[in-house]
């Protein structure tokens, strides 16, 4: 299997796994818990984006890995995990500008990695043996990170909404549907 098959079914596999984490433990607790509580979830595991600065670490990766590739991901990353202390800071506080920011901070993060696969991929091109030891963050990282994200989308877009889940959405703590 080429190297390009591996690090696309690799992809593959990690939002298919991770899809399967939403829908059992994730996706429940989100649907009970207040907009704010939920948000700081979803946006915590993004506060560790600053590994994407190993794209920049000779050894790390290969010499190979094209610059214009590396600095834009690794220095977009690290300004997604900014923005992602800022907007935890600003939801623990109840600041008035902590949906703001978390906007700021979910469009900001979501176009880093959608620019970094297209770089990656189209852009760029490139070879996935380039990414070194790098390569997990392609494939195990960035899947879920964009599943996140569509869920803080979805979080910020939806009308507020009591405690109670919607109709017809499978509450598995009592096992029934609402």
């Amino acid at each position: 299997m080429s190297s390009e098959a591996i690090l696309g079914l690799s992809i593959l596999m990690s939002f298919i796994a991770f899809s399967i984490v939403t829908r059992l433990y994730i996706w429940p607790k989100l649907l009970v818990m207040r907009r704010e509580d939920a948000l700081i979830l979803l946006v915590v595991p993004h506060t560790f984006r600053f590994v994407g600065l190993s794209f920049l670490v000779p050894g790390v990766v290969s010499p190979s890995l094209s610059a214009a590739f590396a600095k834009p991901a690794a220095y977009g990353d690290l300004a997604a995990a900014v923005l992602a202390v800022v907007a935890i800071l600003a939801l623990v506080a109840r600041a008035s500008w902590a949906i703001p920011i978390v906007w700021v901070f979910n469009l900001w993060g979501t176009v880093d990695l959608l620019h970094a696969i297209y770089q990656g991929q189209i852009g760029v091109g490139i070879d996935p043996g380039s990414l070194g030891a790098t390569f997990f963050i392609p494939t195990l990282v960035v899947p879920p990170l964009l599943v996140m994200h569509g869920l803080i989308f979805w979080l910020l877009l939806r009308p507020r909404q009591s405690s109670r889940p919607p109709d017809g959405i499978d509450d598995r703590r009592s096992g029934r549907l609402c």
